[in-house]
C-alpha cells in the first residue's frame, strides 16, 4: 500500500469516527426542554404506583412479599410511561439521559454497598462475630451492664459496618443472656437499634443516607464527624431513660469459647485499609470513593488465594504440634461472601432510586422543594425529614433530598444526614435495624414494645438536633 493510499484510509477512519460528532453538533442546536407533567394522567399514575409499591415494602412482614420486588416492577412502569411520552414528542433522547443518570448514581453505590457486605460476610465466615459475642457472654455482665455494654458496642461499630449487621449482632447477645427475660431483651432491642442508627449517622461507612450524601459530594469525608457529640446525645438520653426500666439482677454465665478462623483479624485490617483507600482516592486523587473500595476488595481476594495456597502447610504443622485447632484452617473463597451479600436490599435501592428519579424526572420533587425548602426554610424542612423517615424508609427520603438539590450550607446538610439517620429509631419499621430485630427476637421486641418508648427517643430526636446548631453554628 502506497503512502497516499494510508493517508487517504486514515483520514477516512477519522472521517468516521468524528461522524457522531458531526450529527451531535448538527441536532445541537434543537434545544429541547423537560417537560412538567405532575398535572397529567402519567405523572398521577407514577405517583399512584410509587405509593403502592411502598406499601407493599412496609408491609413485607406481613405479606413476606420481598421488598425489592414492588419497587422494581413500579420503577419499569413509571420508566416506560416517561419513554413512551418522551418518544411522542421526539424528546426520547432527554429520558435516555435521566435515566442513565440515575443508573449511574445507583451503580456507584451499588458496587460500594457490594464491597463492604463482603467484608462483613467474610468477617462472619471467619467467626469474628461469634467469637466477640461469646465473649460478651462468657464475662457475666448483669443485666443493666449489658443493656449499656451493647449500646455502646451498637453505637461504635456501626460506623464502620453496617447498622444493620452491628444490631443483629448485638441482639444476639442480648438474647442468648436474656433468654425468656421479655422485659430486658425488649428494652435492649430499642437500645441497641436507637444506639446503631446514631453510631451510623456520623460516618459515611454508618448508613445508606450518609453513604449517598458522601458519595454526592454535599459534606466532606471529615466534616461527618462533627455529629459525633450530636449522635452521642441522641443515644444516651433515651438510654438514660430507659436504664430504669432493666431488671437490676445477673444472668447465668456461660462458658462458650469460640475460636476464630484463621485470617480473621487479617480480614478486619484489610477492611480498614479498603477503607483508608476509598477515603484516599476521593480526597487525594479526586476519584469516586467506589473505584477505592473496589480496589480494596483485591486486598480480600490475593489474601483468599494466599489463605488457600498455605493451608496444607499449616494444617502439617499442627498436625506436628498435635494442636486442636486444625479444623480453623478453613481455605477462604472470596465469592462465598459475595453470593451472601443483601441481594434483595441492593436490588431495593435499584427500584428506590429509579422511581424516586422518575418522579423527579415528572417534576415532583421540583414541586416538594419548592414547598419544603423555600416556603417552610432548611431547618424545619430537614427536621421533617427524619420525622418522615420513621415512617417512609430513609433511603427514599434521602435520595428524593439529593435529587432537589436545595441550596443549603453544609451546617443543614449534617442536619438532614443526621435526622435521616436518627430520625429512623423513633418507630420499630423506620430503619433495617427496626425491621430485622423484630424479626430476630420475635415475639419480644415488638412494634409497640418500641412505641411505648418513643417519647423517650424522640427526647433524644430533639436534644441531639438541639446539639448540632449549638455545636457547630459555625457550619451554618
Amino acid at each position: 500500500m502506497t503512502l497516499f493510499k494510508k493517508i487517504q484510509l486514515q483520514l477516512a477512519v477519522i472521517a468516521l469516527l468524528l461522524m457522531p460528532l458531526q450529527l451531535f453538533a448538527a441536532e445541537a442546536g434543537t434545544v429541547h426542554k423537560q417537560m412538567d407533567l405532575t398535572s397529567s394522567s402519567v405523572g398521577f399514575i407514577a405517583l399512584f404506583l410509587f405509593v403502592i409499591a411502598y406499601f407493599f415494602v412496609m408491609a413485607e412482614e406481613f405479606t413476606h412479599l420481598r421488598k425489592s420486588k414492588p419497587v422494581i416492577l413500579a420503577a419499569g412502569i413509571i420508566w416506560a410511561m416517561i419513554g413512551w411520552i418522551y418518544m411522542d414528542h421526539g424528546m426520547s433522547e432527554l429520558a435516555e439521559h435521566a435515566i442513565r443518570h440515575n443508573f449511574l448514581e445507583y451503580s456507584e453505590l451499588m458496587m460500594f454497598l457490594l464491597v463492604a457486605m463482603t467484608y462483613i460476610n467474610g468477617m462472619e465466615e471467619r467467626r469474628v462475630f461469634d467469637a466477640l459475642r461469646s465473649w460478651l457472654i462468657r464475662k457475666g455482665f448483669s443485666f443493666r451492664q449489658l443493656f449499656w455494654l451493647t449500646g455502646i458496642l451498637a453505637f461504635f461499630i456501626s460506623p464502620v459496618a453496617d447498622n444493620l449487621t452491628t444490631a443483629l449482632l448485638m441482639c444476639a447477645v442480648v438474647l442468648a443472656v436474656g433468654g425468656t427475660n421479655t422485659r430486658f431483651v425488649a428494652v435492649a432491642c430499642i437500645n441497641i437499634v436507637v444506639a446503631a442508627n446514631a453510631g451510623g449517622a456520623f460516618s459515611p461507612f454508618g448508613d445508606i443516607t450518609t453513604l449517598m450524601v458522601w458519595q454526592k459530594g454535599m459534606v466532606d469525608f471529615w466534616e461527618f464527624f462533627a455529629l459525633f457529640i450530636p449522635s452521642l446525645v441522641n443515644f444516651v438520653v433515651p438510654a438514660a431513660i430507659m436504664h430504669f426500666a432493666i431488671p437490676n439482677e445477673n444472668p447465668a454465665a456461660s462458658d462458650e469459647v469460640v475460636i476464630m478462623k484463621r485470617g480473621a483479624k487479617r480480614i478486619i485490617a484489610l477492611f480498614l485499609l479498603t477503607i483508608v483507600t476509598a477515603v484516599s482516592f476521593h480526597n487525594f486523587l479526586g476519584l469516586p470513593p467506589v473505584i477505592g473500595m473496589l480496589t480494596g476488595l483485591s486486598y480480600l481476594q490475593l489474601l483468599g488465594f494466599y489463605l488457600k495456597k498455605t493451608k496444607d502447610k499449616c494444617i502439617s504443622r499442627e498436625q506436628r504440634l498435635d494442636n486442636t485447632t486444625i479444623g480453623e484452617f478453613v481455605a477462604f473463597d472470596v465469592f462465598k461472601p459475595i453470593a451472601k451479600a443483601e441481594w434483595d436490599t441492593l436490588l431495593f435501592f435499584y427500584g428506590v432510586v429509579l422511581c424516586v428519579g422518575g418522579l423527579g424526572f415528572l417534576g415532583y420533587l421540583s414541586m416538594a422543594s419548592e414547598l419544603m425548602y423555600n416556603q417552610w426554610g432548611a431547618t424545619t424542612a430537614n427536621i421533617t425529614v427524619g420525622v418522615l423517615s420513621a415512617i417512609v424508609d430513609n433511603i427514599p427520603v434521602m435520595f428524593a433530598v439529593l435529587t432537589m438539590n436545595p441550596d443549603m450550607s453544609s451546617g443543614q446538610w449534617l442536619l438532614v444526614t443526621l435526622t435521616a439517620g436518627v430520625g429512623g429509631s423513633l418507630l420499630s419499621i423506620g430503619s433495617a435495624a427496626g425491621v430485622a430485630l423484630m424479626g430476630q427476637a420475635r415475639g419480644q421486641y415488638t412494634f409497640f414494645s418500641h412505641l411505648k418508648w418513643t417519647p423517650a427517643i424522640a427526647a433524644g430526636y430533639i436534644a441531639s438536633i438541639g446539639t448540632h446548631m449549638w455545636i457547630n453554628s459555625a457550619l451554618f
